[in-house]
């Protein structure tokens, strides 16, 4: 006959989760068993965890411990009783008097009391005994304390048990506190890496801006003087968002705010990006933007993002329109970004702002733009998002503390 597999129940996972039967039980507990047998005046007390297959014995007064099987235990037998047990003389119940403690050949129990140890939520786990190999009784009072001494062994259990969750969650805080320690030297000497790399030809764009900007030809030009004039004012606030992300990073994502006006820091946006809108015949319609608490290199680098984005995912034979505007949300202000563009599938729009992904791969780009984007708007103190429009285009939305 084939043997059947029985799975742990219950009280064994509980068992297993308090662990109780692999940890020294300590003083608190020995006290409580030692306090019990003086109580009820028996020479033995016990605390028993009843699993599915043994007796543990984790705790005892007057004897040593052991572990005998399930089928050999006389706690195990009364394991379904909810209150306390008291049997005078075990060898005259018929619960009893076949159990091997009782007969002889484990041990000569004639007196038997226990109180059930149940968990917070009703389980049974094991009871707390008493017994001697004489007959007795137990008062009242002796009663009533067998009954809260095995209440008190649940809370030990249970406070042993929150201590360690306790402490396993500082331990595992402290790793994700050593962790983002080590990200952000990493994001730190990353960021100047970058830093240097684009200050490298970014000096050599606006000394010779600069220096165009002395040349007769272009000093005669007024058109091409300005274009001269906005290649340098965009330099130079290349150079500054620059040293912003660097800062950023060196402060670990801590914000030097002040008062921000968005409308100034998208004007500054729509005139370095004015080529491009130039080039795609692009449509970018402004309402109105509020003032805000924040950074506003930061900012202005995730509006730059958001309208780039917005001027090149276009339709194919389309030109772009972008519409920019805000609206007031209780505490806060929902800056929204929208485009009639190629749009992006509503399973994927989370993912957007991972490092490293991308709308399509037939479009150029890295994938980092909105990923930063999340973690200056976060660093602010708001959330940020994407949606589908009626168009079918994208809506990219940005919550900031008003």
């Amino acid at each position: 006959m084939a043997q059947i597999m029985v799975g742990p129940t219950l009280a064994d996972r509980e068992i297993e989760r308090y662990h109780v039967l692999d940890r020294a039980p300590g003083r608190d507990l020995q006290s409580l068993v030692d306090l019990i047998a003086e109580i009820c005046d028996v020479p033995h007390a016990a605390i028993n965890m009843i699993t599915s297959t043994q007796q543990h014995q984790i705790v005892t007064a007057g004897f040593e411990r052991s572990i005998c099987a399930r089928d050999d235990s006389m706690c195990a037998i009364v394991m379904g009783e909810p209150h306390p047990i008291v049997v005078a003389d075990a060898s005259a119940d018929d619960r009893f008097k076949d159990n091997p403690f009782v007969t002889g050949d484990i041990g000569s129990v004639r007196f038997y009391a226990s109180a059930p140890i149940s968990t917070p939520d009703g389980v049974p786990i094991g009871r707390l005994c008493v017994f001697d190999d004489v007959s007795r009784e137990l008062t009242a009072v002796q009663q009533q304390a067998l009954g809260v001494m095995a209440s008190q062994v649940m809370d030990l259990l249970e406070l042993r048990y929150r201590s360690q969750a306790l402490e396993d969650s500082l331990q595992e805080l402290t790793r994700a506190q050593d962790e983002l320690r080590r990200s952000n030297e990493h994001l730190t000497q990353f960021a100047g890496q970058v830093s240097h790399d684009l200050r490298t030809p970014l000096t050599a764009i606006l000394v010779n801006a600069e220096l165009l900007a002395t040349e007769p030809a272009v000093e005669g030009d007024v058109e091409v003087a300005q274009m001269v004039g906005a290649v340098e004012q965009a330099g130079h606030r290349m150079d500054a968002m620059i040293q912003q992300m660097l800062s950023f990073a060196q402060q670990g994502g801590r914000l030097r705010s002040a008062e921000v006006d968005l409308r100034r820091v998208l004007d500054l946006v729509l005139t370095d990006v004015a080529p491009l809108v130039g080039h795609s015949e692009a449509a970018i319609e402004v309402g109105e933007l509020p003032r805000v608490p924040g950074d506003a290199d930061l900012l202005y680098s995730v509006l730059l993002n958001l309208v780039t984005n917005a001027i090149k995912f276009v339709r194919p034979g389309q030109h772009p329109r972008v519409t920019v505007g805000a609206e007031r949300r209780g505490r806060t202000w929902r800056v929204t970004v929208d485009d009639d563009g190629i749009g992006v599938a509503p399973d994927r729009r989370e993912a957007m702002f991972e490092l490293h992904t991308r709308v399509t791969h037939d479009l150029p780009g890295h994938g980092i733009g909105l990923a930063t984007a999340r973690r200056i708007v976060e660093a602010h103190g708001g959330t940020i998002g994407m949606d589908g429009t009626a168009s079918g285009g994208t809506r990219v939305w940005i919550d900031l503390p008003a």
